[in-house]
């Protein structure tokens, strides 16, 4: 099955049950060092993951490691451009669960991405990137504490796909020609608009079948959490990218009110059921003007669709929604992307989970993360139906490579989020205490150290490890 690997001799394969994980008490799982500071980071973190575990079910429960390969390391056992052998692909599909250092983006090889390339190869749909405050943690905000969000991505689609060709290709001038020609001119709405020949071009697929499936995994991860936080934000800029991004928003709405109709309430059906509550007489047209501040200058046909939107909601969802019973069900909401980079930084208690697209979610992640500490912070992981890949959210930084400086948090983070995911919430929350406890009592390795007031004295990476350990108990 392997050209060069040797799986573990003991433990026992992560199934996958209608697409959520079946854990045994020993699982393998397979382990990509990375590139760079991964000579640092990983033992790091396998240290503490693997104490967390021990410390919280004392032998009853195992984690079988299962090194495999991939970047620059993989190039140094593989040979030159072997960025993702197929042992590691054969692994990572066999075992179902994976967790990885950064890795090295490759320079003349055919991949572009080797995280990209992970996600598209096993279907991996849902980037989920939590951005919580830890306290102590240096953060250019007041009040970084305030924000607690879970960003959901889409993580197969969008201009990520990577279907595009470069100005002057002769595939792409042919498609330039064809739209300018052809299709723009047969779609009306368009008008003159041309394409420039000089142009490179690039196609922004969105599905509603990838739009769906991570907005019920979105849905799934609200129904898990505290009532307070039980609400799914659907981020988009769907006023100027009508019939992609506004689509993804239509089918994220289609979605919550009719698979999980019992469960959710959107924002403006809370509204036209709170206006019934204050006023139990109000008629259907002034639930419509309330609920809609330009209603006055609506069209008489527009207004009439208001009207009905009304009536239809009191009349499908009042009986297992009214009466204040909406306040208990999930709340799914919209905003535009421009709108939520404001807001998570002036009112970021507000929101919970935000399910995107691709593009918005790679910034708005890191945006939410530079709030609470930095990228450094920032755990990731990457879910399919039956595959799951854990990893760092930054990058590299070869120059501190074998310094036992760079801070593991992130990648210590995304294993709290592999235990999370495994049911293993014991060994996740030892992990989440001591990390706390030991940047609260500033025992932080440089990078946040330095940024710290007073200064404190920074612990090597391998230090930091150790000091998270001692702060299970």
């Amino acid at each position: 099955m392997y050209e060069k690997l040797t799986p573990p001799t003991t433990g026992e394969k992560v199934t996958f049950k209608n697409g959520e994980p079946v854990v045994p008490d020993n699982p393998i799982i397979p382990f990509i060092r990375g590139d760079g500071t991964g000579v640092d980071i990983w033992p790091a973190t396998q240290k503490v993951l693997d104490a967390a575990v021990e410390t919280a079910y004392k032998g009853k429960r195992q984690i079988s490691w299962f090194k495999v390969y991939a970047g620059d390391e993989a190039c140094d056992l593989y040979g030159t451009y072997q960025y993702l052998p197929q042992d590691t692909l054969t692994a990572i599909k066999e075992y179902g669960l994976a967790i990885k250092g950064p890795l090295t983006t490759p320079v003349g090889g055919g991949i572009r991405s080797l995280n990209v390339a992970l996600r598209q190869i096993f279907d991996l749909y849902a980037c989920v990137r939590p951005c919580r405050y830890y306290a102590g943690t240096p953060s250019p905000h007041k009040n970084p504490e305030k924000l607690d969000v879970i960003v959901y991505r889409e993580n197969t689609e969008d201009i990520y796909l990577g279907i595009e060709w470069k100005q002057g290709d002769e595939i792409g001038t042919r498609l330039i020609k064809l739209l300018n020609e052809e299709l723009i001119p047969a779609t009306p709405e368009h008008g003159k608009k041309q394409i420039p020949l000089d142009s490179g071009i690039g196609i922004k697929p969105i599905s509603k079948t990838g739009s769906q499936r991570l907005v019920r995994r979105a849905i799934k991860h609200a129904l898990t959490l505290p009532k307070q936080k039980q609400m799914v934000t659907l981020v988009h800029k769907g006023n100027i990218m009508k019939y992609t991004e506004g689509a993804f928003r239509d089918w994220g709405y289609e979605l919550a009110t009719s698979e999980f109709r019992n469960e959710c309430v959107t924002e403006r059906e809370s509204w036209i059921l709170e206006n019934k509550e204050k006023n139990p007489n109000i008629t259907l047209e002034e639930n419509a003007h309330m609920i809609d501040p330009g209603y006055d200058a609506l069209t008489p046909d527009k207004k009439a669709q208001i009207v009905k939107e009304v009536e239809t909601v009191l009349n499908q969802i009042w009986n297992t929604h009214g009466a204040g019973k909406w306040k208990d069900k999930i709340m799914v909401n919209d905003r535009i992307a421009d709108s939520i980079f404001q807001q998570i930084q002036t009112r970021p208690d507000e929101y919970s989970i935000l399910a995107t697209m691709n593009l918005n979610g790679d910034y708005l992640s890191d945006a939410a993360a530079a709030i609470v500490g930095g990228l450094g912070m920032g755990p990731g992981a990457n879910i399919g139906d039956a595959c799951a890949v854990f990893e760092a959210t930054h990058g590299t930084a070869p120059k501190h490579a074998g310094l036992d400086r760079i801070n593991p948090g992130s990648v210590i983070l995304s294993g709290v989020m592999m235990l999370e995911y495994m049911g293993w919430q014991e060994a996740a929350d030892l992990i989440k205490k001591g990390l706390g406890d030991a940047i609260a009592s500033g025992q932080v390795t440089y990078d946040l150290a330095r940024l710290m007031e007073p200064a404190v004295e920074p612990l090597k990476c391998s230090e930091f490890a150790d000091a998270i350990i001692k702060r299970f108990n």
